[in-house]
């Protein structure tokens, strides 16, 4: 299971960001190409991991649209999107994040106690971005069903673990000058 995922890793291109090595790669970058097969074996092992035990899912803008759209699809299940700006709707909320490379702000609309959510990502590496949308989440009054985020690289799932905060994924790896190692894999 997760074949093509796995294999579309280990072929990831590596660009060297100063000390940081930065994989690129359909899932986080939309680059190379995004193929049907491999959307839709991650799609499916995300709805095996998660049931349908949610009435919206919530992905983070950008990379994480396309996985919602793809469970949407699949389940008949709503989505909404994280943005980058606002757009001053009524009970629109502004959390400012921090990952491993940026900073900046992310608006919640849409969202309202009592909503059954599933959070949907493509990476985590510091967890910072989720951190700060699910102590939001929580502020809101949603009851967030799962997490689950696709590629895992660094401390944040541990990091929020010891938070008490549960994140499911898919595959974890390292990234060195050489490429992509898969340390893990949830199947």
């Amino acid at each position: 299971m997760l074949n093509i995922l796995r294999a579309s890793l280990l072929n990831a291109p590596i660009v060297h960001r100063g000390d940081y090595h930065y994989f690129i790669h359909p899932i986080s970058d939309g680059v190379p190409s995004l193929h049907p097969g491999l959307l839709e074996e991650i799609t499916d092992h995300i709805i095996a991991m998660t049931g349908k035990d949610f009435d919206k899912i919530l992905a983070i803008e950008a990379m994480g649209i396309p996985l919602a759209t793809s469970i949407s699809m699949k389940t008949g299940i709503p989505f909404s999107i994280i943005r980058k700006r606002p757009y001053g709707l009524e009970g629109e909320i502004r959390l400012s994040q921090e990952t491993g490379y940026s900073k900046g702000e992310l608006y919640v609309n849409d969202v309202r106690k009592g909503d059954r959510v599933l959070i949907v990502d493509d990476v985590i590496s510091t967890g910072g971005t989720l951190m700060a949308l699910i102590t939001a989440l929580e502020g809101i009054g949603a009851v967030i069903s799962d997490t689950v985020v696709v590629i895992e690289r660094g401390d944040g799932v541990s990091r929020l673990k010891q938070m008490g905060i549960d994140v499911k994924t898919l595959v974890r790896i390292d990234v060195t000058e050489n490429g992509v190692f898969i340390e893990d894999s949830h199947e």
